[in-house]
């Protein structure tokens, strides 16, 4: 159930109440619609004011199984599909790609229309949806962009040298990019490698679903990205679109196409509901259900956090507690956890993978990967019993950092200076008011030689193979999902819908019956009163100076967001051990 169930599965707080009212469903035959323009979001609210602020941005959950519903469903005509999606991820893409070519293939008429497919921007994730249409409409005066993939590095060493800031850092091992970012004045030549094959691997997971979905040569696909924008008729030429109109004329055209009436109701897929069923309302009563964890955000020790500011960080003790809610609760068949997280706090990651390992005794647990699963995010998500990741997903990344940032250079120039009484041979090894010690790096090294041979040698067990295998495609190398699949790092290629699939699959479940929930769900108090004990799931929302902050930025690392954030995560890492992957986005 999608529409009004998915608006209650959207507040943030218990609604079992609430789902006892009737449900309004829809009164006759309706078009469903899809705006990409709305953008998608991963996860639903977890606070009054998200809730507030992202009313009107559907959850990928939401729109993937809202199509689903819709498939069986006799009062839906047909789809229409606005797909201008300037902040589209391609991963999100490519599981909504699915997602609407699984509605076309039950029969049902599929419209894709924009007002352009890039306006000097990159259109080639709205247009990997439109492609799972059945007919593509642009309007007269837009155009087609596929201008391929691009990543960007970016070194800020010689700034920080002008305000006498020195950057102290060291990893394992020489794919592991996220410092350089502060190290190098220039990108390295293992990064080069890593950020070369990570763009052509996506490239061809995008160009091979357009080409497919045209039923084009991948080759023809390819040589579209030098002719740059092509106008409507170049485009018609090209066979990538099949009609030219606007808005309008492809709302009339996909009615008269159906037989509706002009004034058929339309809804959005993501406020879709079945209505008064009765078989869809007794669907899932008495019968096991797949349960949908999220892990969102930077990975650190604690409770999870929502920032004022907004973003999510995932704290151990947080995700730790729901995995044992959904371990103990018998209504609950298999597990999917999704996974979406740049990394973090290496000893998190390893509390949160024991509690993995404890709820694969009882019951299935699928690790799903969004946009990125890399570092911490891939320590979490290599317990489960199987992983799927989209071919995009930038996932990998097994390594490690950590260091520090020596400011008092910078301060002197300022006229503050300061005093610092230590007594322990480390006890000042942290400051940022020196340089560290030889024997201090000594520790450093020692103790990053520790974690990375912990991270390598779990991985190893994990996924089965010796570590003599499995170290080579370690060493902090990010990889996308379709690399990672060919490499023994995950299991399948796919989105959520796949995941839960799969997930049923090991549960011995009927993928077709069986219904999912987002779990746990926290109830309004939860989220103001002190936990009563350590397996009560909450989350904090703290002031500026708190970790839940520290985690917002921290996740900016791999999203590209501005650099002060991601200078302010590596400040906030610094003297840990931290799994997190270097700063890359698709542009």
């Amino acid at each position: 159930m999608s529409g009004f169930s998915d608006l209650l599965d959207r507040l943030p707080f218990d609604t079992r109440g609430l789902r006892k009212l009737p449900v309004p469903g829809i009164s006759g035959s309706c078009l469903l619609e899809l705006d990409l323009a709305r953008g998608i979001g991963e996860t639903s609210p977890t606070s009054p004011v998200e809730a507030l602020r992202e009313r009107h941005t559907p959850t990928l959950h939401a729109v993937v199984e809202g199509l689903r519903d819709a498939t069986g469903d006799d009062k839906v005509l047909g789809l229409i599909v606005h797909a201008y999606a300037p902040a589209l991820a391609p991963a999100h893409a490519e599981e909504v790609r699915a997602a609407v070519e699984g509605f076309s293939d039950s029969g049902k008429p599929v419209v894709a229309w924009a007002e352009t497919y890039g306006e000097m921007t990159n259109g080639v994730a709205g247009y990997l949806v439109a492609t799972a249409a059945d007919e593509i409409w642009l309007q007269p005066s837009g155009y087609l962009q596929i201008n391929g993939a691009a990543v960007q590095a970016v070194f800020l060493r010689e700034a920080l040298d002008k305000i006498d800031v020195e950057p102290q850092f060291d990893k394992r091992r020489e794919y592991k990019s996220a410092v350089e970012t502060f190290t190098q004045r220039d990108i390295s030549e293992p990064n080069r490698e890593m950020l070369t094959s990570l763009t052509e691997s996506a490239l061809e997971v995008l160009l091979t679903g357009i080409a497919r979905g045209r039923g084009l040569d991948v080759d023809d696909v390819r040589a579209v990205l030098d002719e740059g924008a092509l106008t409507p008729v170049r485009a018609g030429e090209l066979r990538l679109v099949d009609r030219i109109g606007y808005r309008d004329e492809a709302y009339t055209a996909l009615r008269t196409r159906v037989g509706a009436e002009p004034d058929v109701e339309l809804r959005y897929v993501e406020r879709y509901d079945l209505g008064f069923s009765a078989v869809e309302a007794v669907r899932g009563r008495g019968r096991k259900t797949v349960a949908i964890v999220q892990a969102n955000g930077a990975i650190h020790l604690g409770r999870s956090g929502n920032a004022p500011l907004g973003g999510r960080s995932i704290g151990s003790d947080s995700l730790g507690a729901a995995l044992r809610q959904v371990a103990d609760d018998d209504k609950i068949g298999a597990v999917v956890l999704r996974v979406d997280s740049p990394g973090g706090s290496a000893v998190a990651s390893d509390a949160i993978r024991r509690e993995i390992l404890r709820l694969r005794e009882e019951k299935p647990v699928v690790a799903s990967m969004g946009t990125v699963a890399g570092s911490g995010g891939y320590f979490i998500s290599m317990p489960a019993t199987e992983i799927v990741a989209d071919g995009t997903t930038l996932t990998g990344s097994i390594g490690v950092y950590a260091g520090k940032f020596v400011t008092q250079g910078g301060l002197d120039r300022l006229g503050i200076h300061r005093t610092q009484i230590e007594r322990g041979r480390y006890a000042g090894m942290l400051s940022d008011q020196r340089p560290f010690t030889e024997d201090e790096w000594a520790l450093l090294s020692r103790m990053l030689d520790e974690i990375y041979a912990d991270f390598t040698t779990k991985a190893a067990e994990d996924r089965g193979m010796p570590v003599e295998q499995l170290e080579p495609l370690a060493r902090g190398r990010v990889w996308t999902g379709a690399q990672a699949a060919d490499l023994g790092l995950v299991d399948h290629v796919g989105g959520m819908r796949a995941a839960i699939d799969r997930a049923c699959a090991l549960a011995d479940l009927d993928p077709e019956t069986t219904p999912t929930r987002i779990s746990p769900k926290l109830g309004v108090l939860d989220r103001f009163l002190p936990a009563d004990n350590s397996d009560a799931v909450t989350r904090t929302t703290t002031g500026l100076g708190g970790a839940a902050v520290r985690g917002t930025v921290t996740a900016a690392l791999g999203e590209g967001v501005p650099l002060l954030d991601q200078a302010l995560a590596a400040l906030g890492a610094r003297g840990a051990g931290v799994l997190t992957m270097t700063p890359t986005r698709w542009t």
